[in-house]
């Protein structure tokens, strides 16, 4: 319950700063260029770290769950 209350505090959090935010802002990466709204780009940053950060707890998880099966065939 209390991840789920963080979770919306969290997304609460960027909307509004998105909102506030929503400039025209130039993105320059190595050899791409384009201008988009500093809400999209906001927004696409905290889904990506959302996704890396779920990603690498389901490996986590997997690892754990391995170790253990291990630990429990000695």
């Amino acid at each position: 319950m209390v991840n789920i209350i963080i979770t919306i505090l969290i997304i609460l959090i960027v909307s509004i700063f998105s909102v506030q935010n929503s400039a025209p802002v130039a993105i320059t990466f190595l050899v791409w260029q384009f201008q988009a709204s500093l809400a999209i780009v906001i927004f696409l940053c905290v889904l990506s770290g959302v996704i890396i950060g779920v990603a690498l707890a389901f490996l986590y998880r997997i690892k754990r769950q391995r170790q253990a099966r291990l630990k429990n065939s000695e």
